[in-house]
């Protein structure tokens, strides 16, 4: 923590969460993700720069991005339901599930390396990525969404990985929404509604599995920095607004491949961190 004695780093800090915070904001109303996948590599960056190692600083990233995806995923959700294209029949199918899932992944954080992080981000990133980037052509499994009792088998899976990755569900979510015939702009949107229900309890779930440790950052609440949090927030919720405005302007084809070469990066940044 000596690095926020220096002024000018300090600064630097507050700066680049500030970004972080409204880059999180436009990607949640954009493509109706969280923003995980943008704060959990900054934050795991951001804490390692501070000294702290992996099987810290990994955690604290995904608890973290977890806390701030709550408020930019509610706006996101807010902002789809009024254009009409969020469904909340879906919504009701995966709740209980996702919870189910959620509470898994969080318990699974206490004791897993920061490479299960990692590994499961660029995976589920990088198939998301390919889909869209190829237009999804032979990717559909059908044009109906499957059955309830498959529904809630897939909530909860979406839970758990979504836990794991520290994203709001999106990524995965649209994945599979798209599988199964459903337009991407609706389930762009109802994938934001998906960050509700994954992000409130994932949040609570990485409080108590970091409770009472020791080693983690100054004004940590678990896995959880207050610090990262209070900075971000202000900055997401103001850029959230714009993004769910321009995503229903852009094309079905626009969409795919903004939103598959975003993931792209992603995947990786995170694969270099692995192998490195």
């Amino acid at each position: 923590m000596n690095l926020l004695s220096d002024p000018l780093t300090l600064a630097s800090l507050i700066g680049a969460l500030v970004l972080a915070g409204a880059a999180i904001g436009f990607l949640a109303g954009v493509f109706g993700v969280g923003g995980g996948a943008i704060s959990v590599p900054i934050f795991f960056e951001i804490f390692g720069a501070l000294g702290y190692p992996p099987d810290v600083a990994m955690p604290i990233a995904v608890g973290t991005s977890l806390a701030v995806i709550i408020p930019t995923s509610i706006s996101s959700a807010r902002g789809h339901h009024k254009k009409g294209t969020l469904d909340v029949a879906i919504l009701r199918t995966w709740a209980v599930p996702i919870l189910i899932g959620v509470l898994l992944g969080a318990a699974i954080a206490r004791f897993a390396a920061p490479v299960v992080f990692q590994a499961t981000f660029v995976l589920v990133a990088s198939i998301n990525a390919v889909k869209l980037l190829t237009g999804g052509k032979g990717w559909n499994l059908s044009e109906t969404l499957p059955s309830v009792l498959a529904m809630r088998f897939s909530g909860m899976l979406i839970g758990l990985v979504s836990a794991i990755m520290g994203i709001g569900g999106g990524a995965v979510s649209n994945l599979f929404l798209t599988l199964h015939g459903v337009p991407i702009h609706r389930a762009i949107s109802t994938s934001a509604g998906v960050g509700v229900l994954i992000a409130i309890p994932g949040t609570i779930g990485y409080i108590i599995a970091g409770f009472g440790r020791g080693d983690l950052p100054p004004g940590s609440l678990g896995f959880v920095s207050l610090f990262a949090f209070a900075l971000t927030i202000p900055t997401s919720i103001l850029t959230t607004r714009f993004g769910v405005t321009l995503v229903h302007k852009l094309s079905r084809r626009a969409l795919e491949m903004a939103f598959g070469s975003f993931l792209v990066l992603v995947a990786g940044r995170f694969l270099w961190a692995i192998i490195s």
